[in-house]
């Protein structure tokens, strides 16, 4: 073999070498870009947006020192009521620093104009169940989330949207927990969800806002009572029996646990004795209402989490 010989086997070799490591390391940037969107997400608080069904949607969340982008970790998400944001039912549930205890995250979406449209109509309005689902997918693309614990949760009105939340969304929501809220009248004939669906509701006897008793089934935007919402989601669970919770005094108190239920979902029922329309052991400026958050002893965020923390898809 001369050495022109030589010289073009090794041009050739130097070729394919250049070209496996080229590959090789396009390979890794390829690699580097798919893992980025979760490992860009740092510990603490964020921001974020979403274009859906025309509109350009925010939300706030918060993921725990614990976070790691290799490791799944379950998200509970939180309706704020009318008139609220993402942010300031945050500082009333105190969600962060739960999650910070208990290592998962959570996500506080804002309602359009602070209001939550439970379906779209010819006024431009949107369907908030559809951007809850679209919002979860994007999460998921975002974040590293266990998608067998995603939760839901909500005050007043976004305890209204997530009582619509169990009955359209049970595929993508492990669990459920209404404050201050029911079920729309409207909504209950046509709420067939085809699983199971473990809820939990807390509601003050004294609410003016959302009444305990219910609402006149003719007027607009209806609820039903307290007794119908439970009995509804007790019969949509076969439950069979019930028990008091020895956690809380009945006379401040009243719950009733139903957990010999279908598929192992359980349907809770915590009833605040002359409670009105407030989240139990939040933040709030009525000095009055933190006093009776104080003599009352039940923080329902807590309380929801340990819920949630016994249920998974």
């Amino acid at each position: 073999m001369n050495i022109y010989q030589t010289s073009g086997l090794f041009k050739k070799l130097l070729i394919l070498i250049l070209g496996i490591t080229l590959l090789t390391a396009c390979d890794s940037i390829q690699a580097e870009e798919r893992n980025i969107g979760k490992e860009k997400i740092l510990s603490g608080d964020h921001y974020g947006e979403l274009n859906n069904q025309g509109k350009l949607r925010t939300y706030y969340f918060y993921t725990p020192k614990s976070y790691n982008p290799d490791r799944p970790m379950p998200l509970v998400l939180v309706f704020h009521g009318d008139d609220g944001s993402g942010r300031s039912i945050s500082n009333v549930t105190h969600f962060n620093e739960l999650a910070e205890q208990q290592g998962f995250i959570v996500v506080y979406p804002d309602g359009i104009d602070q209001k939550w449209s439970l379906r779209g109509n010819a006024q431009g309005k949107v369907d908030d169940v559809l951007f809850v689902s679209a919002l979860i997918d994007r999460l998921q693309q975002d974040i590293n989330i266990d998608s067998h614990k995603v939760y839901a949760t909500g005050f007043s009105r976004g305890g209204i949207l997530t009582q619509a939340l169990a009955c359209k969304l049970p595929d993508k929501i492990a669990g459920f927990a209404s404050v201050a809220g029911s079920l729309p009248v409207r909504l209950k004939p046509n709420c067939q969800p085809k699983t199971s669906v473990s809820m939990l509701m807390i509601n003050g006897t004294n609410d003016h806002d959302v009444l305990y008793e219910g609402d006149d089934h003719t007027q607009r935007g209806a609820l039903v009572s307290i007794s119908d919402m439970v009995d509804f989601w007790r019969s949509h669970d076969q439950c069979s029996s019930s028990k008091a919770s020895p956690n809380f005094s009945e006379e401040k108190v009243k719950t009733a646990l139903y957990t010999a239920c279908s598929g192992n979902s359980e349907v809770w029922q915590l009833a605040v004795v002359n409670g009105g329309h407030f989240w139990p052991g939040g933040s709030s400026t009525d000095e009055n209402l933190n006093k009776f958050n104080a003599k009352l002893g039940l923080n329902a965020s807590e309380t929801i989490w340990n819920f949630f923390q016994r249920h998974s898809s």
